[in-house]
């Protein structure tokens, strides 16, 4: 599989979560930033616990970035202080410098999308703010967990 090509829709790293007071407008339904918050915390988990590479490291220490270039976003129906929802990430596509993501916040048992996200990650150099190519190990951790979640 080479490092451009799509990853397959079912390779996808997950987390439950129920939605907080904090999350939520006057109405008592989620005020959308704040899925965009819920989703940045995602991408870290997915970076330290999906693909076992410091996230706090390769800010701090490595001073290597992971600045969103491009934000899609799609809401379908409303989440509710309360509710327990999933949420998504996959790997759409890996280029060398950048990679595309697909992130979701789904109903766990009936799968009801509530909404999603396609997002373009960079990675850059914190010293000079310009594109690098993504480092050997992150890049070597993303394909094996599109391999391992793929099989």
């Amino acid at each position: 599989m080479s490092a451009s090509e799509p990853r397959a829709p079912h390779a996808e790293f997950r987390r439950a979560r129920m939605i907080r007071f904090s999350d939520c407008d006057p109405a008592g339904i989620v005020f959308y930033p704040q899925y965009f918050v819920m989703l940045n915390g995602l991408v870290e988990d997915w970076v330290s616990e999906g693909l076992g590479i410091d996230y706090h490291a390769l800010i701090s220490e490595r001073r290597i970035g992971l600045p969103t270039v491009r934000l899609e976003a799609d809401f379908r129906a409303v989440s509710r202080m309360g509710d327990q929802v999933a949420l998504g990430l996959s790997v759409e596509r890996l280029g060398s410098r950048s990679m595309a993501l697909v992130l979701r916040c789904f109903e766990p048992a009936s799968g009801e999308l509530r909404m999603q996200v396609k997002q373009v990650l960079v990675t850059t150099s914190l010293e000079s703010h310009r594109a690098v190519e993504i480092p050997q190990d992150l890049r070597a951790a993303i394909l094996r967990a599109s391999r391992s979640s793929a099989a």
